[in-house]
């Protein structure tokens, strides 16, 4: 801010920057309202003197020469009657007449406030009656040969009383002439007066102004902008770097809480690098644990598969060499060691195409849903004859994808809803797809079978979920939970909808596309 004595420097002391504006505003309002106040008298006082000259003064010039030419006129038409006695002659006294009362009716208002001008008006008016009263009347009513003879005993009568109101008119006009010209004198002066106060306030507007930014520079700007220097210092690395405190009591208030922060962030910085590398270790931990555990469980999946094809084997070779040469519960056992190791079998299948899903299968091209379901279809065939299943689709588009992921995919959702079929009705399961926003299709496989529960909607989704028994809907519990997978490599979303209670509707959406979903996705399974 100015140079302050230290008294004035110590009552300011406590100032907000809140309340410098607030008195900086007020000041300037007060120094803008006596200056409007000087603009709007300068103003009202050249319109008060526009309005009398173009309202007043000038439009009362005008109607007494329009009132001295109609007199004109009138005394012309009267004078050629009575030389002619031919009355065509009276036709400019007869306008000369109703000129002269529309003169005067104009002039009693123009001139009703200003004394002298009415006085002059009055004299005209008592002049014009007694010429008319004295001359003109009795002429222009007179047969022709009686207005001849009239004019001719009246004319030197006619001729003074004439003069006299002619020199009436002209001193009217003269004054009145010499008060428009005052009139006009006064405009140009308020108008001088008024073009100098309105140079005065804009400079007195731009000496505030100036002012102003001056002092928001030097209290407000310039603090603000060293704390800000200061604090892009801190905030780049320097946290040895102190936080400037200047300017009004709220901004050094505002510096001393970013020093206090700058403090505290030196104390934390070390314990927060030491959490950020705890935390980087612990992802890439994860990471590999995620890895290897997708690794074992191919490599435990696959590594099975020849144990139990023996198991399965010699179970199956029991079965056909002593099936009913031993007792009934022998049978039993060996029947369930066979369906044991089958159902073993179907599961390490299951479970390693799911562990295949992303990380062997990732071959992404162009593929025709169209040849995809006809061929799932096609796999599905015997179980579509044995359950008299009604299948219908739309026309299928063609999506970015790995094609044997997408033919999993729709094997498993078109066998789910010939298996979950209602016992009395014939299944009908209908594909829709419709393009939606983002570049993505979305599809719906609809059903009427069974359904699921809303509060199980979610869980089906997840691997080795199962809702009913084996023995109800044999199955391994992996079908939906591939889907999701397949579908989420592929950058898309998959889910039950709620709405739809006549069985059961599973939506998900593919991309036109490549996507970068699909390719953070493939990136995850390496």
């Amino acid at each position: 801010m100015n140079e302050q004595p230290p008294g004035a420097r110590e009552a300011t002391a406590g100032w907000t920057t809140r309340r410098w504006l607030r008195v900086g505003v007020a000041v300037t309002l007060a120094v803008l309202a006596v200056l409007g106040s000087l603009g709007v008298g300068a103003m009202a006082r050249t319109s008060q003197l526009t309005d009398e000259i173009v309202d007043r003064r000038g439009p009362a010039l005008t109607n007494a020469v329009r009132l001295e030419t109609a007199l004109v006129n009138q005394e012309t038409g009267v004078r050629g009657y009575g030389l002619s006695g031919r009355r065509d002659f009276l036709e400019p006294y007869a306008r000369g007449v109703t000129d002269e009362r529309e003169a005067l009716r104009q002039l009693d208002v123009l001139l009703a406030s200003d004394a002298p001008s009415g006085a002059e008006l009055a004299k005209v008016r008592d002049l014009s009656r007694r010429w008319q009263n004295r001359i003109a009347l009795p002429i222009a009513n007179a047969t022709p040969d009686r207005a001849t003879a009239l004019a001719a005993a009246r004319t030197q009568e006619g001729k003074t009383t004439f003069d006299a109101l002619r020199r009436a008119l002209s001193t009217q006009q003269t004054h009145l002439a010499e008060r428009r010209a005052a009139a006009s004198s006064d405009l140009r002066h308020a108008m001088t007066l008024r073009n100098w106060t309105f140079t005065g306030i804009a400079l007195v507007i731009l000496l505030v102004a100036g002012l102003a930014f001056e002092a928001l520079r030097r209290g407000i700007t310039a603090p603000l902008a060293r704390l800000g220097q200061t604090a892009r210092e801190v905030a780049g690395g320097r946290f040895e770097q102190p936080i400037a405190v200047t300017g009004p009591a709220d901004l050094r208030q505002l510096g001393s809480d970013v020093e206090s922060m700058r403090g505290r962030l030196l104390k934390e910085l070390e314990f927060s690098e030491t959490s950020r590398r705890m935390l980087d270790e612990q992802a890439a931990d994860l990471q590999r644990s995620n890895t290897e555990l997708e690794q074992f469980a191919y490599v435990a999946s696959h590594d099975l598969q020849e144990p139990l094809r023996k198991v399965s084997s010699f179970t199956q070779l029991l079965q056909r060499r002593y099936g009913g040469q031993l007792d009934e519960r022998a049978d039993q056992y060996i029947a369930f060691a066979v369906d044991g190791a089958n159902r073993m079998q179907v599961l390490i299948n299951d479970l390693l195409a799911f562990s295949r899903v992303g990380r062997v299968l990732n071959d992404h091209a162009e593929v025709g849903l169209e040849t995809v379901v006809g061929r799932t279809l096609d796999n599905l065939s015997v179980a579509i004859e044995e359950s008299g299943a009604k299948i219908t689709h739309d026309p299928l588009p063609a999506v970015m994808g790995d094609a044997t992921q997408l033919g999993m995919l729709w094997q498993n959702l078109l066998s789910n809803s010939i298996k979950f079929r209602r016992p009395d009705r014939t299944p009908e399961i209908r594909i829709g797809v419709r393009a939606v926003e983002d570049g993505l299709f979305e599809f719906a496989v609809t059903d009427n079978g069974i359904g699921i529960e809303p509060g199980f909607q979610e869980k089906v989704f997840v691997i080795f979920q199962r809702l009913h028994t084996r023995e109800a809907y044999p199955g391994t519990g992996i079908g939906l939970a591939m889907c999701k997978k397949v579908v989420e490599f592929h950058g898309g979303t998959i889910r039950i909808d709620p709405e739809h209670t006549a069985g059961t509707r599973v939506v998900f959406t593919l991309p036109v596309e490549h996507s970068a979903t699909a390719d953070g996705a493939r990136e995850a399974h390496p």
